[in-house]
């Protein structure tokens, strides 16, 4: 039999990895287990390419995956997968895609999803994936600056790399800011995320639903490129990546 390249739909829980991306101390991150799992199966190192670098502690319900492999049937190969990942990483479908598939250059759109505890209560049983905030949010004022972090910018003021150096233009689509009971949620959609994007672009709106700046603040942000207008960081536990797009 030949080479195939496949296609591996993951969903993890990334409490307890350092990561997406593999690290050369051995560090434990996603690829790394699920590079483990794919080698032990196929008999060879198996290397694989995903979606996007999600950070330590970030979650994901769909991370997409590319791989090139001794050609098996993918169903009997994903049961075996199944067997051999941790309980806290999921293999969801395995299925052969085109040659030239690559799981990162490929993607055409990614849609990311922060979850907010918005009380006081005690947040028991989600805690690993929301973050607690029991100062009360203007979601108006949120929604407000939201509108206009929305479209085509340079958002090269809410990229936590500072030696980045490739266009930082990006298109979000979508940044919807929605609720369900104390939750606060925000769903974000874009043709790309810069490194933390998601992240500082949560922590400047949660600033500015505390009162801590103003709405008008963020056109100033875009136009200074510089991170350090921009809000904190918000913590990674709340993150998860929730859809990966191709054409």
């Amino acid at each position: 039999m030949g080479e195939r390249t496949y296609r591996l739909t993951l969903a993890y829980d990334g409490t307890r990895y350092r990561g997406w991306q593999r690290l050369p101390n051995g560090a434990p991150t996603v690829q790394a287990s699920v590079e483990r799992a794919l080698s032990e199966l196929f008999g060879r190192e198996i290397l694989v390419s995903g979606s996007g670098r999600t950070d330590a502690g970030v979650h994901a319900e769909m991370q997409v995956v590319s791989f090139t492999a001794p050609e098996r049937p993918a169903e009997a190969a994903l049961a075996q997968l199944r067997r051999r990942l941790p309980e806290d990483i999921g293999a969801l479908s395995l299925e052969y895609a085109a040659q030239r598939f690559h799981a990162r250059l490929c993607a055409t759109e990614k849609t990311y999803v922060y979850r907010v505890w918005n009380s006081d209560a005690p947040d028991v049983f989600e805690r690993r994936y929301r973050v607690q905030l029991p100062q009360k949010l203007d979601l108006a004022a949120m929604r407000e600056a939201a509108a206009l972090m929305t479209g085509t910018h340079d958002f090269l003021a809410f990229c936590a790399n500072k030696q980045f150096k490739k266009s930082s233009v990006r298109t979000l689509r979508r940044l919807d800011i929605e609720t369900d009971g104390a939750e606060v949620r925000f769903v974000l959609t874009a043709d790309g995320f810069l490194y933390h994007m998601v992240r500082i672009l949560v922590g400047t709106l949660l600033e500015i639903g505390m009162g801590r700046r103003a709405v008008a603040s963020v056109p100033e942000i875009f136009a200074s490129r510089r991170r350090e207008t921009a809000g904190e960081t918000a913590p990674a536990k709340g993150l998860c990546l929730k859809e990966v797009r191709y054409d």
